[in-house]
Formats: structure tokens, sequence, C-alpha cells
């Protein structure tokens, strides 16, 4: 190698992600804490911080700084004369009293996922889950819908995440020629909730499992929508899915292997009418497997936490659409690394 080479090439990058664990694990303790909520009252100091989150001395300030450092909050003055406040985006998105709050996802991470990972390199060799199925406890969703507090934080974290996604598909595409919608495994409702309120016209059902339904309809009441959103429970594998104009599943398929993959298409091409469209939200691969690094790290975390699970690129879509009868395919950006792809009949 000349030196000119040498000169341009650096390990920053080797390092920024070989370590990035360590930024990672400070902003999810920071979530689980609820230090960015306490904040969201007022500025506080390291001491008055310390006594709220009983926490050693030792390493607060270390911690705090850390954390003012990579942005996700403001300080004045310096250690103990320090005040800290929360960054503009910490107080949007991380303030568990906002319904803007995305931290579910992220306690979900620190209290679940963060130890499946360290499981990767087995997870790759065997092909099995790393999840609590490894040791004998129940598979993902039997345990999240099992306890009720359990499957309202999964819930309201997983409709805070898509919230953005909900709202762009909202507002981009075009819902005139169509009346109405059901969003298969649609949680919270918050999909259709986002689809009524862009759209004066179309009617909803939010379709998923019986314990489901008490949160998604405290949802749609919340938002004074009860007349114009149906919560029905059903199961997406054993029933057939309720005729709508289009059909939508967000961050469903990539939850289960290629035959279900191909099923729930199949259902939603069923329960389509002629002209109708299946919208999938997803973490879409890009088509040269290069680019989205997020949703291909989507697709390992669904190898630690499902047993046949996947993320797919736009052409396999399109691909499982044409099988089923779908005449024809495109893809929508949404918000980051999102997209929905679209088959209409």
């Amino acid at each position: 190698m000349d030196t000119a080479n040498e000169n341009q090439i650096n390990p920053s990058k080797i390092m920024q992600i070989g370590m990035g664990f360590w930024a990672s694990k400070t902003l999810l303790t920071a979530v689980n804490m609820r230090l960015f909520t306490h904040l969201a009252n007022g500025t506080m100091t390291g001491q008055e911080i310390q006594n709220k989150l009983a926490l050693n001395s030792r390493s607060l300030f270390d911690f705090l700084d850390t954390l003012v450092a990579l942005g996700f909050l403001n300080r004045s003055g310096l250690k103990e004369n320090a005040v800290y406040g929360n960054s503009d985006d910490s107080a949007l998105f991380l303030d568990k009293n906002k319904p803007s709050y995305i931290g579910g996802i992220l306690e979900m991470s620190n209290n679940r996922l963060y130890p499946f990972w360290n499981d990767l390199e087995e997870c790759l060799k065997t092909g099995k889950p790393q999840n609590e199925t490894k040791n004998g406890g129940k598979p993902l969703f039997e345990a999240i819908y099992a306890n009720e507090d359990r499957l309202r934080e999964f819930i309201h974290g997983m409709g805070g995440v898509q919230a953005g996604n909900f709202m762009k598909l909202a507002d981009d595409f075009d819902f005139s020629i169509y009346n109405t919608l059901c969003d298969v495994g649609g949680s919270g409702a918050n999909l259709s909730i986002h689809i009524v309120k862009n759209n004066g016209h179309i009617r909803c059902i939010s379709f998923d499992l019986p314990p489901v339904s008490p949160i998604a309809k405290e949802n749609v009441e919340h938002f004074g929508l009860s007349d114009r959103i149906e919560v029905r429970s059903g199961d997406f594998f054993k029933d057939e899915l309720p005729r709508a104009d289009v059909i939508t599943m967000g961050n469903i398929l990539h939850d289960w292997g290629s035959d279900d993959k191909l099923l729930l298409i199949k259902k939603a091409y069923n329960a389509l009418p002629e002209g109708g469209a299946l919208i999938v939200i997803e973490n879409i691969i890009d088509d040269e497997r290069n680019k989205n690094a997020f949703g291909l790290m989507m697709s390992l975390n669904m190898a630690i936490e499902t047993d046949q699970g996947f993320d797919f690129t736009a052409s396999d879509f399109t691909q499982w659409a044409k099988e089923v009868g779908f005449s024809r395919t495109n893809v929508m950006p949404l918000t980051g690394p999102s997209s929905a792809v679209i088959a209409f009949k």
C-alpha cells in the first residue's frame, strides 16, 4: 500500500461501529430509567438527577455528559455546577407522557433484544432463535399477548415508532378512489386513525387478535373515531380477512417465513375487489442489498426473534404478489429506512 492510501484510509468507521454498543447502551439505559421523562418537567442539576434515579456518584457526570456529547441532553455549567435539560428530539420523542414517545421500542431493546443479540453468532450457526424460546420460554408473540401490561407497552411502542410512516402514507397515497380499508394486524389501530383523520370519506377496520381489542378501542375512542373505525377480532392465519378496497399490513410479513408470507398475500388478494390495493409497510431492503443497513439488521433481528421470519426486497415482494395474481406493484418511500410496497389487483 502506498503512503497516499495509508493517509486516506483510517479505522474511525470500524471503531465507531465496533464500539457502537457503548453509545447504544448509554441511551437505552437513560430511556429505561425515564431520565428524559423526568427532565420534561424542567432542567435538573446532577445532584437532583442522582437523587431522582437513585444513582451512585462515581460515574454520574460521565453518564450525563456522555448524553450531552451524543446530543441527547443540553447542559449549562460544568459538573457540580451543571444544569441538564432535554435536547429538542429527546423532548419530543423520549418523554413518556407525550403521544410522540417512541421509547417503547427502546425499552424493549434494552430489556429484551440487547442480551439476545449477544448470541448472534449462535443464531448464524444454528439458524435458531436466541430469545426466550431458547430456554423453554414462550414464543415472542405468545409471551407478549399473554400479559396485558407487556402487550400494552408493546403496542404503544410499535405505534410510536410507526407514527411517521403512518402519517406519510396517509398524506402521500391517493385514497380518493377507495372507500374502505382493513389494517391486518392492526395493533392499537394507529394506522386506521391516521388514515381516517386525513381522508374524510374512508372507513376502516382494525383487525387483530382478541387481546388487542380493548387497547385499540381505547385509542379509537380517544380520538372520537368510533363511528369510522371498527375494531374487529380474528386470527389472520385461521380466518379469512375482512373484505375492503385497501388492505394494509404494517411490519407483519417480516415476522414469518416464505410460505406464510405467501399465504397472507394470497388472503389479501382474495379479500380485495378488482382495482383494490395491498399496502405493506416494512423496512424494505434495497434490491442490491447494499444500502438499507437498518433493513438488513432488522432481518437479523427477525432471525434472533422468530423461527422463520426475515425482511425482504421490493423485488421479493413483487415476485410473491404476482405469484398470487396481483397485476402490478410499486414502491413508496416513507420515513427513514421504511417504505411501502403496494400491489394492485
